[in-house]
């Protein structure tokens, strides 16, 4: 009887931990531990050993708090921090368990193979590399997971000799936690595991999809299971083949279950959008690897209504192709705020818990187009070779190219495939190790990044491996490099090609074909011109100053002059970009856009013809004629001729004005703020110090504060209360 109270007082404080701080658990977990029974009372509850693939499997270690850093302090440990309360834990746990058996069983090098030894001592897991699973349990040793920053179960952390390594985030399952190992096992031993990755079990399996049992030899013997180091070939000496001492009727006792098949469902098979909710979206969206088109809404938005008969349509265009979703900001806030939304209505596309935003046009024709490229990216980046790299260059401007080779590491491949979300409705991405297409580009370290324009590649810069593998700095790279050499100017891209720079736009028209044709060619010659010219002063400038500094080096090398010696080898020579404003060029619509253009440049395609201007966006400017006052035409020679008198300073031709006066003023008077902000301040301070006096002084003379000599009511002109003669 004495034991009930005990349980339910640990109850109590069980279910007390969960909703208090890391630093609270600690005297909790002292408690529990104090109300858990004896050793020697748990010896039927220990945990017993586990069979998977006819291999006995020792118990997944449960660190103790007190002894976790001596334990981790050698190689590899990959630790689950959870709680035996949390419910995604107490999920979780069979798939952790079946993947910890999984990897304990496998044998990194194959039988049969050069590299298998007639001693495979080292041929077991965590002999070859060293890595090893483990457990801790948050609620019993609290401190412990204090002391690495564990702030949710279950978290999932590296450790290598005793150091945090970096931290699981991911999906939390058989496939995602595998994805992290394999990474890991990839660096420690490149080129050791299987390309696509291994054939994985489901969870609470006891043998992976490809195992076979071997035939009993006596039925009457008792079932055994082998033990991992039993598994240890011996060579014959007639036959050089390689055989395992198995025992007799090993497996026996234990059923072989099959890996089940990864259902291929057919995607929107009603050709609707889908409704969430916060549950269904976690389910269907969140947890799963399953790409899904989503808009999120408020019926009251007027935005949202004018876009919602061509989401419906889309969802219909979709069918049995790409999922469709929306969401109701109104009726769903939680799920909106968690998902950091700007405004209404935002369309996200959605794959393997990541994201992107789509920030083209909303016309049913722009969400066609860009769901059919989002498709595309469904089975990974493509690997080409040389011939369908030609097929490629014939129907995209831009292609990012991933040269790769035999030593290209897992963790290089999953860095490239995290870019493909990022490029959808952009730019093409594919991977080769061709020999033919490395020898064209001359690419001769691997892995290596290029784009290429029209044929004409750009390298991307890694200093060190570990620049390949940064998602974020790849991305900007290719965000700078994504547009055609002369794209074409729309709503969509307008702030990314305008802003910034100087753009000599080309105003055409597809009616008149024969002269679109040519214009837009002659309009690209110019631009790669222009392009090579100015790689080549910026690569003679960067000389001129290489030259200069080492002038300045052996001048105070010859006067033993340390001072200035240190001062001429500190000087930084900029090697990221001309300090000259960047030239970029595009081409518009001239007839589509033809009140815009009208309104702001007055030029009017269908009877002018095609023109050319420059835009400078940030000053509100532009220039339509040459330094001789005729147009600008759509000609190699004209544009050539007048971007150098453009980009001068001060520009050598008058540039005229895209507003007009009255928003010129408020434009320059901003300009003039933005640019100057201390000088504004304290011209602003001054003015407000002057106020304050004029106000003062003003005050006081209303008021008598001064004397006045020559009034009649004064200090010498009053009667003060006499007699006046």
């Amino acid at each position: 009887m004495r034991l009930l109270p005990v349980s339910l007082l640990a109850g109590l404080f069980a279910s007390a931990v969960i909703a208090e701080a890391p630093e609270q658990r600690l005297g909790t977990a002292d408690i529990i531990g104090e109300l858990k029974p004896s050793s020697e009372e748990n010896v039927e509850d220990a945990p017993q050993p586990t069979i998977f693939n006819g291999v006995e499997v020792p118990p997944l270690p449960d660190i103790e708090g007190e002894t976790f850093n001596a334990t981790v302090k050698e190689g590899y440990w990959f630790v689950k921090h959870h709680s035996p309360f949390c419910p995604h834990c107490i999920q979780l746990a069979p798939t952790w368990q079946t993947l910890y058996e999984f990897y304990y069983t496998s044998k990194p090098v194959p039988a049969g193979t050069s590299a298998d030894t007639a001693s495979t001592s080292m041929n077991t897991f965590q002999a070859y590399y060293n890595f090893h699973f483990g457990s801790l349990d948050c609620i019993a040793f609290g401190s412990s997971c204090s002391e690495h920053k564990v702030g949710s179960f279950p978290t999932f952390i590296l450790y290598k000799n005793a150091e945090e390594i970096k931290r699981f985030e991911g999906a939390k399952d058989m496939k995602g936690l595998s994805d992290f190992v394999e990474d890991v096992l990839e660096t420690i031993k490149p080129g050791s595991r299987p390309i696509g990755g291994p054939d994985l079990p489901a969870p609470k399996a006891t043998s992976t999809k490809d195992f076979q049992a071997p035939a009993p030899e006596d039925d009457a013997a008792p079932a055994k299971a082998v033990k991992a180091t039993e598994l240890i070939p011996t060579v014959s000496k007639d036959t050089m083949e390689t055989k395992t001492k198995t025992p007799i009727n090993a497996l026996k006792a234990t059923p072989v279950q099959q890996k089940p098949k990864k259902p291929t469902s057919t995607p929107n098979l009603l050709g609707t959008s889908v409704p969430f909710t916060a549950e269904s979206f976690q389910h269907l969206v969140t947890m799963s690897q399953e790409p899904w088109f989503i808009k999120f809404y408020a019926p009251w938005c007027g935005h949202c209504q004018a876009m919602a008969p061509n989401w419906v349509q889309l969802g219909k265009e979709m069918k049995g192709k790409l999922n469709i979703g929306e969401v109701n900001c109104d009726e769903q806030s939680r799920l909106c705020k968690d998902v950091h939304l700007r405004g209404f209505p935002t369309i996200l596309f959605f794959r393997g818990g990541e994201r992107v935003e789509y920030d083209g046009l909303r016309g049913l024709g722009d969400f066609v187009s860009y769901a059919n490229k989002a498709i595309d990216i469904g089975d990974g980046v493509k690997d080409i070779d040389s011939a369908e790299f030609k097929e490629l260059e014939e129907k995209e401007e831009v292609i990012f190219v991933y040269f790769y080779d035999h030593a290209t590491t897992t963790e290089d491949f999953a860095a490239l495939e995290r870019l493909t979300l990022s490029l959808i409705g952009h730019a093409k991405l594919v991977k080769t190790n061709s020999a033919m297409l490395a020898e064209r580009f001359k690419i001769t370290t691997w892995p290596r990044l290029l784009v290429s324009r029209d044929g004409r590649p750009t390298y991307y810069t890694a200093l060190a491996p570990q620049d390949m593998r940064d998602f974020r700095r790849v991305l900007h790279w290719m965000q700078s490099v994504w547009l055609p050499i002369v794209p074409e100017l729309t709503a969509s891209n307008s702030r990314e090609i305008m802003d910034g720079k100087l753009v000599v736009l080309g105003i055409l028209t597809r009616e008149r074909s024969d002269e679109f044709i040519i214009a837009k060619k002659e309009i690209k010659s110019a631009a790669l011109e222009w392009m090579d010219k100015q790689t080549q002063n910026f690569q003679r400038e960067r000389q001129e100053m290489r030259d200069s500094k080492q002038l300045r080096i052996e001048e105070a090398e010859d006067r033993n002059d340390q001072r200035a010696l240190r001062s001429a080898k500190s000087i930084r020579i900029n090697m990221d970009k001309s300090e000259q404003k960047e030239v970029g060029f595009a081409w518009v619509d001239g007839v589509f856009w033809e009140r815009w253009i009208r309104t702001t440049y007055g030029i009017e395609v269908a009877k002018d013809g095609e023109k050319v201007i420059i835009n400078d966006e940030d000053q509100r400017r532009y220039w339509d004629q040459t330094i001789t006052g005729n147009p600008i035409m759509a000609s190699r020679t004209s544009i050539l001729e007048t971007i150098p008198k453009v980009v001068a300073s001060p520009p050598k031709i008058k540039p005229k004005s895209t507003i007009g006066s009255f928003e010129k003023f408020f434009f320059n008077l901003r300009g003039a703020i933005s640019g100057h902000p201390y000088l504004t301040v304290g011209l602003f301070i001054g003015i407000l110090a002057g106020a304050s006096i004029y106000g003062r002084g003003r005050m006081r003379r209303s008021r008598g504060g001064f004397f006045r000599l020559d009034e009649k009511d004064g200090l010498l002109g009053g009667s003060m209360g006499g007699k006046v003669d």
